[in-house]
């Protein structure tokens, strides 16, 4: 497998998946600044132009954070990624889709684009105000969903760890401060081998 990544993109969770999950991969940086997602080589490999990106060791590729965690779960279950009970797996699906879908997708990328959501220049303030907005009854949200327990699922981390935890890192990076019981998840996340070697990885430590 190979990993296309941005250093702290949302990448990141899927990056962590794969250190959690112990197969071999490889991985390769995208820089997202200089525009490389357009060029020709990775725009034939994803038409989308965003990372993550996995290519599979048929050659065949997966884009989509949701789709790419869950297909690593399902082909490494020994990882413990998704948990076997119908109930239990929904749960983790649903916390790792409003993650992904609000609390990123209508939180945060109010906040790095503005000029997206805003036909003029002057109203990106106020973008970037409803973005935090997000933000916060997002994370509100998710510190009830922990209910104090280590993660998301209980005693292990899953799929939608992966993805509140890369939204923790974008937190620290704007000096927002997290509700306890998420501060502590990001903590807890930050200390795990696996996720050590991938700050490493993306000179992120």
């Amino acid at each position: 497998m190979k990993l296309f990544y941005s250093p702290g993109a949302c990448s990141l969770g899927i990056h962590v998946l794969l250190e959690e999950i112990g197969a071999p991969y490889e991985a390769e940086k995208v820089d997202l600044k200089s525009g490389q997602q357009y060029q020709p080589p990775f725009v034939a490999l994803n038409p989308k132009s965003k990372v993550p990106t996995l290519q599979k060791d048929d050659g065949s590729v997966l884009t989509e954070f949701p789709a790419i965690a869950v297909w690593l779960a399902r082909k490494n279950p020994q990882a413990g990624l998704l948990p076997a009970d119908p109930d239990a797996e929904a749960r983790i699906l649903e916390a790792m889709d409003y993650c992904v879908a609000t609390i990123h997708m209508q939180g945060f990328s109010r906040m790095f684009r503005p000029s997206n959501f805003a036909p003029n220049a002057a109203d990106e303030d106020a973008v970037k105000a409803r973005g935090r907005e997000i933000f916060e009854k997002g994370f509100a949200v998710m510190e009830t969903t922990l209910g104090g327990r280590d993660y998301l699922g209980g005693d292990r981390p899953s799929v939608a760890d992966a993805a509140l935890f890369y939204n923790a890192f974008w937190a620290g990076r704007f000096g927002i401060a997290l509700p306890p019981g998420c501060a502590a998840h990001f903590a807890r996340m930050t200390d795990r081998p696996a996720v050590k070697a991938v700050l490493s990885a993306e000179g992120l430590a």
